[in-house]
């Protein structure tokens, strides 16, 4: 089968031309290896049986190769860079449809997506309590460049303290996509809605694990093949939960089964000043949502940064202003985000695209992230502890 690489654009004039295509995909193999995986395998013709091997023209070589890194002596993108996909940014208002067929969208949506033709997997994004949707642009931007439609409902503008509105508003949208997302789409650019995840910070992310869970009256057109929380949170402190509650206090008490990554933020339960309670308390933030996820799970805590660091550097509006001072912050909000987009595309390869080299090496060498990591912790079945070589274990 021809094998169809996303670099863009590429020559035209083949590297090399042969009547079978195994000998060209041996070539290709051999360059995916020592190059990054900068050439295409494609049929000379229509028809033809004849095969070749191109390269991306020079400008797109050289970008491939920028956000390349070495792992296990086989080069990889590097997914704490900017990916290879130029990225555009989309607004779609709830107010208006998109030709007579098209029904409107639950709520207005931010999208950022490659600008490249092209199938792509989805990322649904959830955001914090009363924050916008376009605080979390740069992170939405950094993980589009890898491949992948990313999708920030604004949920609301003013809401009180129950998430169960949230969570029936986040259903409504994941029934609406299906039908309504490709209408406001370029022509060329597909959702691919057999390989979604759902992701959610603070608040957003008790609303992602409310919808994995089911707190919704009935069941979504959806499959989620991937879940991912920011710094979740599920209210003031254990025993002061707000409805509907997340955390049992059961450990791997979550009655589903998909692949989970927890990230928390180290300075999020400390105070920033005496007036102010911390943005996520102990007891009902990460580690809690971690430990009663099922296997697989993956947890990892950035020491030095705070809650609202996943944010973009600048947040405008009285919101905005706010964000810088009620939590404890880390130095930069810039290594935190990088962070934060990074280890998800390295999960969503893991899970969505069968891509585990990058995740695998950051769970063997935490080390190699751009920020201080705690020692990352797992869930992993025991049919992958016993073939050992899949992801890691480590004691929890």
């Amino acid at each position: 089968m021809v094998t169809q690489s996303r670099h863009a654009p590429f020559t035209n004039v083949p590297l090399i031309r042969a009547p079978r295509q195994r000998r060209v995909l041996r070539v290709h193999a051999l360059f995916a290896k020592l190059c990054g995986r900068v050439t295409e395998v494609y049929a000379c013709s229509a028809g033809s049986a004849e095969f070749g091997l191109r390269w991306p023209k020079v400008s797109a070589r050289k970008n491939a190769v920028k956000a390349a890194t070495r792992i296990n002596g086989t080069w990889q993108e590097d997914v704490f860079k900017p990916g290879r996909f130029p990225v555009q940014i989309l607004t779609i208002s709830h107010m208006t449809t998109c030709g007579s067929t098209t029904p409107a969208a639950p709520k207005p949506l931010l999208l950022a997506l490659p600008a490249q033709p092209g199938e792509y997997p989805v990322l649904l994004f959830f955001h914090g309590y009363l924050f916008l949707n376009s605080f979390y642009s740069q992170l939405l931007h950094h993980i589009a460049s890898h491949g992948y439609i990313a999708i920030a409902p604004q949920m609301y503008r003013v809401t009180g303290a129950d998430a169960t509105p949230e969570i029936a508003d986040a259903a409504a949208i994941c029934d609406w996509l299906p039908e309504g997302l490709s209408s406001y789409l370029p022509g060329e650019t597909r959702p691919d809605f057999q390989n979604v995840a759902m992701a959610g910070h603070s608040r957003g992310g008790k609303v992602a694990f409310g919808l994995a869970l089911g707190r919704t009256s009935q069941a979504t057109k959806l499959n989620f093949s991937a879940l991912v929380g920011l710094d979740p949170v599920d209210g003031m402190a254990r025993g002061h939960q707000t409805q509907p509650r997340i955390l049992t206090y059961k450990p791997q008490s979550f009655e589903f089964i998909i692949p989970s990554l927890v990230i928390g933020s180290g300075l999020g339960p400390l105070k920033r000043n005496p007036f102010f309670p911390p943005c996520a308390p102990e007891g009902v933030s990460h580690r809690e949502f971690f430990n009663e996820c099922r296997a697989p799970a993956y947890h990892f805590v950035p020491s030095d940064y705070g809650h609202v660091d996943f944010l973009d550097d600048e947040t405008g509006g009285i919101r905005g202003k706010w964000t810088y001072c009620l939590c404890k912050n880390g130095v930069s909000r810039e290594p935190m985000r990088r962070f934060c987009g990074g280890i998800m595309v390295a999960f969503l390869n893991a899970y969505l695209r069968n891509d585990s080299a990058a995740f695998n090496d950051l769970l063997i060498h935490p080390s190699h992230a751009p920020v201080k990591l705690e020692p990352p912790q797992s869930f992993v079945p025991e049919v992958e502890q016993k073939s050992g070589e899949s992801l890691l274990r480590r004691t929890v």
